[in-house]
């Protein structure tokens, strides 16, 4: 077996954010690396064109075409602010556009070129006065206590620089979208009073030069995004707070749902959950939605009608452009972590693959790939997961169970860069399994809500069903199982201490374990109690249950985490402590919920050292 290490892994560049210039010949995209010395994420932009090697265009993120592909805009820190900075693409240095007190957000250009758009924070923040709430969304993971800053809309001229804010109140602005006559903007907000307690969002529309913002959908949708394409205003967003994300026409009387023929969950694109924006590509609709733990690209008319996949397979799609019928994007694969392609849009119903403009698979590593099966829970309803080892490798041997988070995230059969210790147990002889359980996205909407109300109670038979299996099959040795997730995954892997001795460790990352006081603890606590686990919180939370526990457990948390935050790991810390079993908590100094996606480096390649450390403690009994 190979001799793999993180050190061999954690040296990955990994793209994101492709963006195809107006013409469709190339594509700019941000390229991030990870560095341990200096302790940082480089994000650096990149150029690719068909037939050539990538070029560094400039450092930053959030790249954007101006409409006549002469001007590429983007994000990069001046005095550790986000600022836009325009880079003229026929030679020449770039200038500062913003001089935002608090930082700009992504560019978005008007479609005459002449303005640029973009949500940012606004406010002047003390850090020493009191903090006074009146709403529960006073704080917000990754931001922590907001002190009355709010996310407004800005528009600036791009010969000038001349900035006006153009909404104002309290809420948070979304990303804005310009009209086709670049006289108005859409965004999505939630102004409405009370709607912290009801998780109400809608999208309005303010004039470019300011004024008060008109209300255009209502309570038929929660709204998480709009964009004008072409003529027509499209929306993302929910019927309830908890299903599947869909798409909208917002129209003079509301919103009605686009039909796609689809029971699968929209994805725009955010950290974890990958996709990409609805955008138009050769007439049609394009967009982003999970199937079977992979993100795949579709095409629909613009007015509804039978979804069409462009892009499949085995992968995951993080960001998506089109130009006309040309398709750029990023996608991870089973071999790599991320690559850029280009191609055009199939015309017909077979996905195509497009052409890899990148290559930064590591080429000097043997990756172990996923072997996707599905197995039965108890009461017949089928599990999908995948198992990770090296084929060649002794059986019976040692097992690790992670479970992702969410509860409505998803495992794929792509190379993980984020769980990079995957790899490393592999080429120590473990299998690792990785399952979609019920609530797992991707398996249609029913089984996406399947868990509501019954955290613990309707999906821990799913995880420990295909253990039996594996076990029975002599793949895994049933002395040497252990248990690992992160967020919800970080609960089940709590709450399945509380059921079951069968795990010889346990490391819980980010993880929730006493429902009661994250319910008031959580930035999204009220949320949770009123819509996900609802019914009894103490009957579904581990920490009732702790004194059944008897597996070694290492407990990884952030420090500044507003989602689970840290507390919750202190109270599984002190009463297993309590109880005298093993126990350890490392808690990471200024980190967000998010910190083993876009954290410090050396926090995220500490907390891949320490699972595998900790398994090899108490497991298999041999050195790291």
């Amino acid at each position: 077996m190979a001799r793999l290490t993180l050190d061999d892994l954690f040296r990955l560049a990994v793209p994101s954010d492709p963006q195809a210039r107006p013409d469709g010949g190339a594509v700019a995209y941000t390229l991030t690396t990870a560095r341990r010395e200096p302790d940082e994420n480089r994000a650096e932009i990149w150029l690719a064109v068909p037939g050539a090697e990538p070029r560094r265009l400039a450092e930053g993120a959030c790249p954007r075409w101006s409409p006549d592909g002469r001007v590429l805009a983007y994000l990069r820190p001046v005095e550790g602010r986000p600022q836009i900075h325009l880079l003229p693409m026929d030679g020449g240095e770039p200038r500062v556009l913003t001089a935002a007190p608090l930082g700009a957000g992504p560019p978005v250009w008007s479609p005459g070129g002449d303005r640029i758009a973009y949500a940012g924070p606004c406010g002047e923040p003390d850090p020493h006065a009191p903090v006074v709430a009146d709403r529960l969304d006073y704080k917000a993971d990754g931001a922590g206590l907001l002190r009355g800053v709010t996310t407004q809309v800005f528009v600036a001229e791009v010969a000038s620089g001349e900035t006006v804010q153009v909404t104002e109140g309290d809420f948070h602005a979304g990303q804005p979208s310009w009209s086709p006559d670049g006289e108005r903007l859409a965004f999505t907000a939630g102004m409405e009073p009370d709607g912290d307690l009801r998780l109400s969002s809608s999208v309005y529309e303010v004039a470019a030069g300011g004024g008060e913002p008109g209300r255009l959908t209502g309570p038929e949708v929660i709204a998480t995004g709009v964009w004008w394409l072409g003529e027509r205003l499209v929306a993302a967003g929910l019927p309830e707070p908890v299903g599947h994300t869909r798409l909208y026409l917002v129209e003079a009387d509301g919103a009605r749902e686009l039909k796609t023929g689809l029971d699968r969950n929209v994805m725009v694109g955010a950290p974890g959950y990958p996709g990409a924006a609805p955008q138009l590509a050769g007439g049609d609709l394009l967009f982003a939605a999970r199937d079977q733990g992979c993100t795949h690209l579709y095409t629909v008319p613009v007015t509804g009608g039978t979804a069409v996949k462009v892009v499949g397979g085995d992968t995951v799609v993080a960001g998506a452009s089109a130009a006309g019928t040309r398709l750029a994007y990023v996608a991870a694969t089973p071999t790599s972590a991320g690559e850029v392609y280009l191609t055009d849009l199939p015309t017909g119903e077979a996905p195509v693959p497009g052409e890899a403009l990148t290559s930064y698979a590591l080429d000097d590593v043997s990756l172990f790939t996923p072997r996707r099966r599905t197995f039965t829970a108890p009461d017949g309803t089928p599990v999908e997961g995948f198992v990770l080892r090296d084929e060649s490798a002794a059986t019976p041997g040692p097992l690790l169970l992670d479970i992702h988070g969410g509860p409505h995230n998803a495992w794929a059969p792509v190379f993980d860069g984020a769980h990079l210790y995957h790899q490393v147990l592999a080429a120590r002889g473990w299998t690792v399994l990785t399952l979609n359980p019920r609530a797992s996205d991707g398996y249609g909407e029913a089984f996406f809500k399947a868990t509501t109300g019954a955290w613990g109670l309707a999906d821990a038979q799913d995880f420990l069903a295909p253990l039996d299996d594996l076990v029975a099959e002599g793949v895994a040795d049933a002395e040497r199982l252990a248990v690992t997730g992160y967020s919800y995954g970080g609960y089940m892997t709590c709450w399945l201490s509380t059921r079951t001795a069968r795990f010889k460790a346990a490391v819980p990352g980010g993880a929730v374990t006493d429902l009661v006081s994250a319910s008031g603890t959580s930035d999204l606590g009220f949320f949770l109690k009123r819509y996900e686990y609802t019914g009894d919180p103490a009957a579904q939370s581990p920490l009732t249950h702790v004194d059944h526990v008897t597996t070694p457990t290492l407990l990884l948390h952030g420090d500044a985490d507003d989602r689970c935050p840290v507390g919750q790991a202190e109270q599984w810390f002190a009463a297993l402590r309590e109880h005298g079993v093993p126990v350890r908590l490392v808690r990471y100094p200024g980190a967000s919920h998010l910190f083993i996606l876009d954290g410090r480096p050396s926090h995220r390649f500490d907390y891949n050292e320490r699972i595998i450390a900790w398994l090899q403690q108490w497991v298999t009994g041999s050195p790291s």
